[in-house]
């Protein structure tokens, strides 16, 4: 049984909207995996609601939403509300794709601790989550 406390912290990487890219939200899942990190992939075309109920089941330390579609500040505030309400209050909610930096902190006051975009070194996303993850007991 591995001793890495990354093991223990489960991501779910969320593709919600209808945009049809994905590589980089594969990209990211593989890094965190490859960094020992329980990582849950939701798939393409996800609901908002879709996400929550996936959060929700997965209890989900962090959730990450790739949104290439320029929905962002329709979806995010909506998936983290909703993430909330069903009772993940300590969630690490990050978000990354084609994001405007404009919207950054309208996204940051709907409860997202970081934005992402193209070309972020992936070290930072793993470091963002060694740093603000919640820790709860196993």
């Amino acid at each position: 049984m591995s001793t890495n406390p990354r093991n223990r912290i489960r991501v779910l990487i969320a593709k919600p909207g209808l945009d049809g890219h994905d590589r980089g939200a594969k990209v990211i899942a593989r890094a965190l995996r490859d960094a020992g990190f329980e990582v849950i992939y939701t798939g393409l075309h996800q609901t908002a609601e879709m996400v929550v109920a996936a959060a929700v089941q997965e209890d989900a330390h962090v959730v990450g939403m790739s949104i290439l579609s320029g929905a962002h500040n329709a979806l995010v505030p909506e998936i983290i509300s909703g993430i909330k309400k069903a009772g993940l209050m300590d969630c690490l909610f990050l978000v990354g794709g084609i994001i405007p930096e404009e919207d950054f902190e309208s996204l940051k006051k709907a409860g997202a601790k970081m934005v992402f975009t193209p070309g972020t070194p992936l070290e930072e996303i793993i470091k963002t989550i060694d740093a603000h993850a919640p820790k709860r007991d196993a």
